[in-house]
């Protein structure tokens, strides 16, 4: 039986990972990310193909409401890693790819236990980017929330 007080946060970012996977440069994507996605954070010395996008979970919170319902809100954190021409352009294509399956990403499934269960909501926190100080290499950090 599974406990309903147990955290999601591994379930939840490898769902995530899988769908951030399908960013192929085909349809409307504008990046290929070759299944170059991770769900933990690397160094930059670590990364060996570009582009990449790497995650990690962050804070996790809890609203309690009467009758022992409540929602779980976890914070994750996406850095998106280039190394282009123009860097900022690539940054923006990716981050804008990265937003396109966010947002089509609600009622997002995962499983957890052998149960399924779903994210009800992403929200997209923050964008930021080094705005090409590291040119050739960019980094682009995108910090989401995820209500379930």
């Amino acid at each position: 039986m599974a406990r309903s007080n147990t955290t999601r946060r591994g379930a939840i970012m490898n769902a995530l990972a899988t769908e951030f996977k399908n960013i192929d440069g085909s349809g409307s994507y504008k990046t290929r990310l070759d299944g170059n996605v991770e769900t933990r954070m690397k160094f930059w010395d670590e990364i060996e193909q570009y582009p990449a996008v790497h995650m990690a979970a962050g804070a996790e919170t809890r609203e309690y409401y009467g009758g022992g319902q409540k929602w779980r809100f976890l914070t994750i954190t996406i850095r998106a890693y280039v190394n282009a021409e123009d860097p900022i352009e690539e940054l923006e294509e990716l981050l804008e790819d990265l937003e396109t399956v966010i947002d089509s990403s609600n009622n997002l499934t995962y499983k957890q236990l052998g149960t399924d269960a779903g994210i009800i909501q992403l929200t997209v926190i923050s964008i930021d980017t080094d705005e090409g100080v590291l040119a050739p290499l960019g980094i682009g950090e995108m910090i989401i929330e995820a209500r379930y």
